[in-house]
């Protein structure tokens, strides 16, 4: 691999023409190189924001050119995840796999064994890990600030809009539209970092508008092996908003609210180098409430180009993968056990 890892994104939508083209271009050590996609005017968006990079119009005209490349980004619909990241892999590249990475736990620990077999690196881009919030709540924790947590309380609401359709509004379990694999895979991976692999899980679901296909609400109940509870509510219709993040012990608290402010950033033509890309207003500073009184804690600025520049580092061989294949497993296990607890009505044990 040259000094640049020569990247192709596969696909065009909103994660690959928000989430992904611009920290890849922007990351040092990554260039961005072509695009997959078959719809002509995300095409001609794509080269008129990054000029000089190829557009391909499906991945079956990828693989044969496959050693043009170092990196593959998989940001196609759901359903394509698993087949183009075990034929990425198979052609000799390294992958980035958007969330979900795949439906079960043996479904990525299936890839993680064709990265291995292949000398590769398989990761997943769970990019709220770079959220500010969650950054602050991370090193509140770390500092000991948040010591004796007995309870985390996560949430992503949103307020109703129309009713998606296409596969994000398919009742399709191929499409893997779901709300606990679409929001609910950044609460849980959120919840695995923090206080690692869930020993029982309760979920509860409902699709609570006329018309909706699919799921727009799931609550998650996580008991982690070191006693925390994680409770986790995401809701594409729901009114008035939580706050986003709630921490509690016996002595000791946290809590915010609001959202990172990077995807809107983003999505309104943002670059994550802009000034002031990522960073949070006075106004959505959480508060530490600790024996000696509450104060305002500065929010830690979003920072989802650190997920490739540290990605660009790992295939250097000077770092480690920024979200190895076990959370991506332990997340997948998770959230395939919240589906089983939703038909059985009762928490399911996970091993």
């Amino acid at each position: 691999m040259s000094t640049e890892a020569r990247v192709v994104l596969i696909g065009y939508g909103l994660a690959g023409s928000a989430f992904h083209a611009p920290f890849i271009a922007a990351a040092d050590g990554l260039r961005l190189v072509a695009v997959v996609t078959g719809d002509p005017g995300r095409a001609a968006d794509a080269t008129g924001r990054y000029p000089g990079i190829e557009v391909l119009g499906s991945p079956a005209l990828l693989w044969p050119r496959a050693a043009e490349f170092d990196l593959a980004v998989v940001a196609s619909p759901n359903r394509h995840h698993v087949e183009q990241a075990t034929a990425a892999l198979t052609a000799g590249l390294h992958v980035v796999v958007d969330k979900p990475a795949a439906a079960t736990g043996r479904e990525v620990r299936d890839l993680a064994a064709t990265a291995e077999r292949v000398g590769r690196v398989f990761t997943t881009f769970q990019n709220r890990r770079w959220d500010g919030d969650f950054r602050t709540v991370r090193r509140l924790l770390d500092s000991g600030e948040l010591a004796g947590v007995s309870r985390f309380e996560s949430r992503f609401e949103r307020a109703a809009a129309p009713v998606k359709t296409g596969w994000k509004g398919s009742a399709d379990p191929a499409d893997l539209a779901d709300i606990r694999y679409d929001l609910g895979s950044h609460l849980v991976d959120q919840a695995v970092v923090l206080f690692g692999r869930p020993s029982a899980v309760y979920a509860q679901v409902q699709a609570t508008r006329p018309g909706a296909p699919a799921a727009e609400d799931a609550t998650f109940h996580l008991t982690h092996r070191g006693g925390v509870v994680s409770y986790l509510r995401t809701s594409k219709a729901s009114v008035p908003l939580g706050p986003r993040f709630a921490v509690a012990g016996p002595d000791v608290g946290y809590h915010c609210w609001g959202l990172d402010p990077q995807e809107a950033a983003s999505r309104s033509g943002g670059r994550p180098t802009d000034p002031g890309f990522g960073a949070y207003p006075e106004s959505q500073w959480g508060e530490l409430v600790t024996a000696d009184g509450s104060r305002r804690v500065p929010t830690l600025d979003g920072d989802y180009l650190a997920f490739y520049t540290a990605l660009a580092a790992c295939l250097r061989g000077e770092a480690p993968n920024p979200v190895p294949p076990d959370q991506t497993a332990d997340v997948a296990d998770t959230i395939e056990a919240a589906f089983h607890s939703a038909e059985r009505g009762a928490p399911v044990q996970l091993d």
